[in-house]
């Protein structure tokens, strides 16, 4: 067990703890949350595919809250394994919010259910999913929101330093940078970049303002893949970055979404703090220690 010993507190369940997302939701319970008990789950706890063994636990611990983070986001892993993909993003999510029907759940999706046709996607526009793993993220969003008082927060890239040193935008880009590849980069490709610490204080607030539904959490600045390259190369040049830019006109791969910007003006109006953007988390994490 991983939570403060006050047992008094109510308990909230976080999984997919071993990610970026995840981890920093657990770190900023301290002073986010600081009412609640937290048991963070990982892989090594149990496998939440395995529902004798996830309904054993969730009746032995009787969490009040639970924050669904666990997934399987990797792109190609997720298009070459669609069974596994669906009974992890899909099944397991169904499963989790039936045993949370009487209590708040947050699940974690992603702009990627969008299609990026247009941008600047409010919680209005209806879900588009180019890829197998955005599918089973908005086939799973409809399932949790079918309960009242269950939500949805889409989210986006993310950046923060990560368990693994490996998730984070700009852990990704130092980790080919450290290898000596020039990283290719898409001048028209758009997303809205968010630090993973401002991403978890806004899930506890919208957890302890029990206001359910669908959000958006996203950074507040719609950067394209290149300037987000550009500005962590600029912050980090002691990473020896290489970029080469690149076109969407110019790629032949799997599906990509052009233009999965967020409009977060919902979820604004519930928060005390506004939410800022990689640029300004680039800047003042320059200045924090490592």
């Amino acid at each position: 067990m991983n939570d403060t010993p006050d047992d008094t507190k109510p308990l909230a369940w976080i999984t997919g703890a071993g990610g970026l997302i995840g981890s920093h939701i657990v770190r900023a319970a301290a002073v986010h949350a600081p009412n609640w008990r937290v048991r963070w789950l990982t892989r090594s706890d149990f496998d939440l595919s395995d529902f004798p063994e996830v309904q054993r636990q969730f009746e032995a611990d009787l969490p009040q809250l639970l924050i669904h983070c666990a997934a399987m986001s990797d792109p190609t892993v997720c298009e070459t394994q669609h069974t596994l993909t669906r009974l992890v993003n899909r099944e397991a999510t169904f499963y989790l919010s039936g045993l949370a029907q009487d209590i708040p759940m947050i699940f974690i999706s992603s702009d990627l259910v969008f299609d990026g046709k247009h941008g600047n996607y409010t919680e209005q526009d209806e879900p588009s999913p180019l890829t197998f793993y955005a599918r089973t993220k908005a086939e799973a969003e409809a399932l949790v929101l079918a309960n009242l008082l269950h939500s949805v927060v889409r989210t986006t890239l993310t950046a923060g330093k990560s368990p693994n040193s490996d998730r984070g935008i700009e852990e990704q880009l130092r980790l080919r940078w450290a290898k000596g590849d020039t990283v290719k980069l898409f001048i028209d490709e758009y997303r809205c970049p968010i630090p993973a610490e401002v991403t978890a204080r806004g899930i506890w607030e919208l957890a302890l303002a029990k206001r359910p539904g669908l959000y958006h959490l996203a950074g507040s600045q719609r950067l394209s893949r290149l300037e987000i390259g550009q500005a962590i190369a600029e912050s980090h040049p002691e990473w020896n970055p290489k970029i080469e830019s690149c076109s969407l006109r110019d790629y032949d791969g799997p599906p990509r979404a052009p233009d999965t910007s967020l409009d977060c003006g919902k979820l604004q109006q519930i928060l005390s703090f506004p939410l800022t953007g990689l640029r300004e988390w680039l800047v003042s994490s320059a200045t924090q220690p490592a």
